[in-house]
């Protein structure tokens, strides 16, 4: 486990400082103790321990997949820098034929982050020497990089701002990429929605209120996109390019890629599924990810995931071949803020690093892991335990339900107790849907009050409202229906009165909740002179005023 340090403030513990500085001066004569330890505990696991949970992998998918009905997975496990799982089940689409194999390419979604954070790790330790890891893992060493995590993005990254002037001037590829920038969860995420480019959503970021820089944990997309764009652009390429040349290409990573054209040209691609009403998956929506492609645009394979993680736990070596340095990439393993405080005195807690949740478990192990989840149809997970060399990854074609999770916990827990200590899939599963409907509205506009009073006519609230972050809304009559229109497309909303000057439409696209308020508010001239979107308002952010 690790200790914390309590701070000594009392006289009497004072009074002791010079036995302690006495034996730290003892630690610094020649041949008084040991080595220092290691960085990681000793392995705790044999050979025989993680070949019999490998064994039982087939009965965990497999029963994963019957509990959930998942159309497809594909899982791969590595262990001392061998591949000794690499499997898939399932279909590509529900209803067809093709069969997952471990060359299917699916959508990755957050699994692009540790993915991303790998290759800013190449791209910041340009010139260093192989495992050598010059200036300390702090980005700043001989080499001929460009950018560093340090740096602040707004110097490489042109239009980029935040809502305090001091933030935005301080702000680095580090701090984006670990959630400590202050931004609100998932800020940009509605834009995204609603059809506005990269460009758009990073410029517009300024809007969002802050919270206590580097003090504050708040999970976004688009704080490691506008990070990945900075190190693109310093280095004169685009993010795309700049993964493929970093990472894919010289990683023999030849089925990934950053561009959905990319994903969707694959023949041999697992396409996304939801669940319907009635139970059954169906493939319904398409996810085009382009816009936070560092964050969650990445695509891949089981097999070149299997390369990928021979890599991250190799100390960025693959096939003898130092491919990302290796102090750059162990940077990204280093709890950078603490994600998730302990619950309980006794309780442990949760970091975020670059890219990676950051944990320890009971053995003092270091633990690394992070989910992918796209609500339109993908769930993935990746889980590795450094010190034993050994991780895996796990990748689906189906709403998040916590299945790739399940898979992921139960095969340590085998390899570590020789079988699941718990119904992982069972809490895994209540956690997601527990997520899933706190951001459902606390209002149910499906049923109108009893007394619901009166709307204004149409002429009320038709016309077009103003916005600095969504930019704006028109608010049309037709045929005796309203409808708002909003974003680039624009995409068209039906309203349906609920409530005097309150209506409700239907979300849409990744982040949609279901029904949710639109009211209007203000009068002149008999006309409303704001409109609050309830579901695009958790910052503060989603009042229009009339034009």
């Amino acid at each position: 486990m690790v200790c914390m340090g309590v701070r000594q403030t009392t006289t009497r513990h004072r009074a002791k400082a010079p036995a302690a500085l006495a034996v730290a001066a003892l630690l610094l004569v020649p041949g008084v103790l040991a080595a220092a330890p290691p960085p990681q505990p000793p392995a705790q696991l044999t050979a025989a321990e993680v070949n019999a949970a490998v064994g039982k992998l087939d009965g965990i998918v497999r029963d994963g997949m019957e509990r959930t009905g998942v159309p497809g997975v594909a899982v791969a496990v590595v262990y001392k820098d061998r591949v000794v799982y690499l499997k898939g089940f399932g279909v590509r689409h529900e209803g067809r034929s093709a069969r997952i194999d471990p060359d299917t390419v699916f959508e990755l979604a957050s699994l692009s982050k540790p993915l991303a954070s790998t290759v800013v790790a190449g791209a910041v330790g340009k010139g260093e020497g192989e495992g050598e890891g010059e200036g300390e893992g702090e980005g700043e060493g001989e080499g001929d990089e460009k950018i560093g995590w340090d740096d602040p993005v707004a110097a490489h990254l042109p239009g980029f701002a935040l809502k305090d002037p001091w933030v935005t001037r301080n702000v680095t590829v580090a701090d984006l990429f670990a959630h400590r920038s202050g931004l609100p969860d998932h800020s940009g995420d509605l834009l995204e929605d609603l059809g506005y480019d990269r460009d758009y959503i990073l410029s517009h970021l300024r809007y969002e209120p802050l919270a206590p820089f580097r003090a504050s944990y708040a999970y976004t997309n688009y704080g490691p996109t506008a990070a990945g764009q900075a190190v693109a652009d310093a280095e004169g390429t685009t993010w795309e390019k700049l993964s493929e040349d970093t990472l894919y290409k010289p990683a023999g990573m030849d089925s990934t890629s950053s561009l959905f054209a990319d994903y969707e040209a694959a023949k041999n691609r697992a396409d996304l599924h939801v669940k319907a009403p009635d139970g059954t998956w169906r493939a319904q929506f398409v996810r085009d990810a382009d816009a936070q492609s560092p964050a969650g645009g990445a695509s891949s394979s089981a097999r070149d995931m299997s390369r990928w993680l021979r890599l991250q736990l190799a100390n960025g070596k693959l096939d003898g071949e130092q491919i990302i340095p290796a102090a750059q990439l162990e940077r990204t393993h280093l709890p950078a803020i603490v994600s998730n405080p302990p619950q309980t005195p006794a309780g442990r807690t949760g970091f975020y690093g670059l890219g990676w949740n950051v944990s320890y478990d009971d053995l003092g192990r270091l633990r690394l892991s992070h989910s992918g989840a796209f609500a339109l149809g993908a769930n993935t997970n990746v889980t590795m335990l450094p010190a034993e060399r050994l991780g895996i990854v796990v990748l689906t074609n189906g709403k998040p339900i916590g299945l790739p999770d399940a898979i992921a916990e139960s095969f340590f827990d085998t390899a570590q107790h020789g079988k699941a200590t718990a119904d992982w899939l069972d809490l895994i599963g209540k956690v997601y849907a527990q997520q899933e409907q706190a951001e459902v509205s606390p209002t149910d506009y499906s049923t109108r009050p009893a007394d619901a009073a009166a709307a204004r006519p149409d002429a009320a609230y038709t016309g077009t409202y103003a916005n600095s972050f969504y930019g704006p809304l028109t608010v049309a009559s037709s045929g005796g229906e309203l409808t708002m229109r909003l974003g680039p497309k624009p995409t068209t909303f039906r309203l349906t009165h609920y409530d005097g000057d309150t209506f409700s439409f239907r979300t849409v696209g990744e982040n949609a909740v279901g029904l949710s308020g639109v009211t209007f508010n203000g009068d002149r001239a008999g006309k409303a002179t704001r409109v609050t979107v309830e579901a695009f308002d958790e910052t503060g952010l989603g009042t229009f005023t009339r034009e």
